[in-house]
Order: C-alpha cells, then structure tokens, then sequence
C-alpha cells in the first residue's frame, strides 16, 4: 500500500473560504495558555462529556448547513451507529460515511466504559460542523452552548474530537 501524503490543510483552507466569498482567514492566535484543572478523581469514576466538529448528526435531526453554521446536535453516547450521518463542506468524508466512528468513536468510548477504563460517558455527544469561518461565533456563542451543556451534564472531563 503507497503512503498518501498529508492534506495540506492550510492551504486548503484558504482556497476553501475564498471560493466561498469570504477574505483571507486570519487564523486565531491564543498567546496565553488554556485553563487547565487536573483531575480530582480516578478516570475510572469519571463521567467523559464528548464533542466532535465532524458535522455529525443522527438520523431524523436537521441536518448541518456549509455557511458560518454555529448549531450544534445532542446524540445519545448510546445511538445505533447506523442512525448516524455525516454532512461537511471542509474534508472527505468517505471513510466518516462509511464508519462514523471515524470521527465520532463511540464504539471505542463505549468500549472503554465496559473495561472500566472510563466511568461513564455522558447521555449525549455534542457535535457540530467545524470549519467555520467565524472565530467570534464560536467565541462568543458556540463555544459556550458547549460548555453549559457539559456543565449542566456534571461531566468531570470532556474529549473533544476534531476532523
């Protein structure tokens, strides 16, 4: 098997907002580090709270829209994998149709839950459709629906899943 060279994503990017009418991307630069809090209990009793940018949504919700689209979807950690849809304007998303667990591994998170390796997961993932143009929106509005979500679901950690 031929190695395929990496995606030139910033690259790509740029062309990507450009066909779509917008001015050339200024990419964020954060100077100070995040807030970080360490763990106050083992993983094996902590409730892991799930985020993932692939646009993934579950079968019967609306789907994501390409334009600056800051919603984002509530999926039970325990849907059917075969309930679940892709939609994205930003990467291939062959292999995420094929298996969504490619960019939303509930199968492996689950997996973890049963051998005890993580306490629980919370009842729903948030998903949203990354690549948008807006670094103010996600700021300022989806970022924190985010973030009361997981402090209204108490999780004690979040893993967030970019594609």
């Amino acid at each position: 098997m031929v190695a395929k060279p990496p995606v030139d994503y910033i690259e790509r990017t740029k062309t990507l907002y450009s066909s779509l009418g917008h001015p050339p991307y200024q990419w964020v630069v954060n100077n100070d580090p995040p807030p970080w809090s360490p763990l106050t209990k083992p993983l094996n009793e902590c409730k892991l709270g799930v985020v993932a940018s692939g646009g993934i949504y579950q079968h019967g919700q609306v789907a994501f829209h390409h334009k600056d689209d800051i919603s984002y979807r509530k999926i039970p950690t325990s849907a059917p994998i075969a309930e679940l849809r892709v939609t994205h304007f930003a990467y291939d998303m062959t292999a995420a149709r094929q298996d969504p667990n490619a960019v939303l591994p509930l199968k492996a998170l689950n997996y973890l839950v049963s051998k005890q390796r993580i306490g629980r997961l919370a009842a729903d993932a948030l998903t949203f459709m990354g690549g948008i143009y807006s670094s103010r929106m996600v700021k300022d509005l989806l970022a924190p629906a985010i973030v009361a979500e997981l402090k209204e679901e108490e999780v004690d950690l979040a893993i967030l899943i970019p594609v």
